[in-house]
């Protein structure tokens, strides 16, 4: 029960500091993209806060529980993509969305593209946001099942309440905000609790004896591994809930700073995880649900004190990702189908509206996939899957061409997706995962499309306003 106080008290911090700060928010354009006023230090902070999610703490945590040493890669792919994101495609992208005005990764596609291209990927993006976010509620109801026995409808709800809450109430502006407290709640809990955790385990020496040489290769051990990078490292440069916060950067300096600080943290702190879950194997074999294990840590094997500051960061882990998730789901909705296809006419009141009334919806739909769902990385793993076929080669191809037209990015969605479908279906396809074939099938039909319609000009005429 005290450990449910805290979680409860936190939460209703975290609700009121959004609320607060979205009296702030005056039009979409502060709910979209904060103004275009974040400095490095809060670009910082909102990306670094959802990257370090249910994914990158329970589910990598299970990983290491499983697998070792190798879930190191469920983090440091996401540290790849954001170097990259970092160096070339944010402030290349800045730019254009600074020019053109441009809110969502829809406006550059349509803008890039055409019309078509905007809708299919914001359809695809709401398919896969629903089930990221049920990932992160899956995350949630975890800890209250370890510290209550609440059952898993429940942890999902309070999960949903939160963020749905603080989001809807200013969007980037609030998220920006809560995401600084949540950030050094993860922080301190993690560093202070990594040390007692793998102390009580024995110490390192201890941990490696027990565990046996298997599980100290980082490169293959179980379902972990380098692979890893073909399905997140293309998710962490042209995810649309990152993209559209590098919208909100002041300028191309604090793009490079911000994210690049985003991508030294994520590899110092991919270790974390999987030391964590590999100490809980040591304390608690057996345990028939991985993904139980951070929290069951953090419940039995350290001081009251710090375990509640652990079960709080691994709390605020889940709901800073949540809220990520809400803001590609709300402003895909709201701006890319609904002022875009539906009522082109509708005023900054009426879409501020549908993107409040889109993350409600999304909010429950995301709690009944959650409770089908078996695992976060099962779910996670469709999110990442279907954005990364999907996105990735239309994205950086309209970015850094002139030449394809609307037609050829068409082709590239289709071409991975089926691919997908497949390779979901088959299995391992001449050793390929899904997200693996996916990309490869997407850059092979972009080729053939492209190819067969020749060097004609694009659409949309790209315009680097560096020239």
């Amino acid at each position: 029960m005290p450990y449910l106080l805290i979680i409860l008290c936190y939460s209703a911090v975290q609700v009121a500091v959004g609320l607060w700060i979205a009296r702030r928010v005056r039009g979409t354009g502060d709910f979209f993209v904060a103004g275009r006023r974040l400095g490095p230090g809060l670009l910082f902070a909102t990306l670094l806060a959802p990257n370090i999610g249910v994914g990158s703490t329970v589910g990598a945590a299970g990983l290491g529980y499983q697998n070792g040493l190798a879930a190191w890669w469920w983090v440091g792919s996401a540290g790849i993509g954001s170097v990259v994101l970092a160096l070339w495609v944010g402030p290349r992208i800045w730019r254009v969305a600074a020019a053109h005005d441009l809110r969502t990764v829809g406006d550059f596609l349509e803008w890039r593209y055409d019309a078509r291209v905007r809708a299919v990927i914001a359809v695809l993006l709401w398919i896969g946001t629903i089930a990221i976010l049920a990932g992160q509620l899956i995350g949630i109801a975890w800890i209250l099942e370890v510290v209550t026995g609440a059952p898993k409808f429940v942890g999902c709800a309070l999960g949903a309440v939160v963020v749905i809450a603080y989001f809807t109430a200013g969007g980037l502006v609030s998220s920006a905000a809560v995401n600084v407290v949540q950030l050094a709640v993860k922080m301190i809990g993690f560093l202070v609790a990594l040390p007692l955790v793998i102390g009580a385990a024995g110490g390192m020496s201890a941990l490696h004896d027990s565990l046996g040489g298997a599980m100290w290769n980082p490169w293959r051990s179980g379902t972990s591994g380098w692979m890893y990078v073909a399905l997140l490292a293309p998710n962490f440069i042209v995810s649309p809930g990152l993209l559209q916060k590098v919208y909100g950067a002041r300028d191309e300096r604090v793009v490079r700073m911000g994210v690049g600080l985003n991508a030294i943290a994520l590899f110092g702190y991919a270790i974390v995880p999987a030391l964590v879950g590999m100490s809980a194997r040591v304390l608690h074999p057996g345990l028939g649900n991985r993904e139980l294990a951070l929290p069951m840590l953090f419940l039995n094997d350290v001081p009251f004190a710090i375990g509640a500051l652990g079960l709080a960061a691994v709390f605020s882990a889940e709901v800073s990702a949540a809220d990520a998730t809400l803001f590609m789901l709300a402003t895909s909705l709201s701006k890319d189908l609904y002022k875009r296809f539906v009522r082109p006419a509708a005023d900054d009141r009426q879409v501020l509206f549908v993107a409040r009334a889109s993350a409600v919806i999304g909010g429950v739909l995301a709690i009944a996939v959650a409770f089908v769902s078996k695992t976060i990385i099962d779910a996670l793993s469709l999110f990442y899957t279907i954005v990364a076929v999907s996105l990735f080669v239309p994205l950086i191809a309209g970015l850094y061409s002139r030449r394809p037209r609307g037609a050829d990015a068409l082709a590239a969605i289709a071409g991975g997706v089926i691919a997908v479908a497949i390779g979901q279906g088959a299995g391992r396809i001449a050793g390929l995962t899904p997200a693996m074939l996916g990309l490869i099938s997407a850059a092979a039909a972009f080729a053939v499309s492209f190819g067969l319609r020749g060097r004609g000009t694009s659409v949309m005429r790209y315009e680097d306003s560096r020239n």
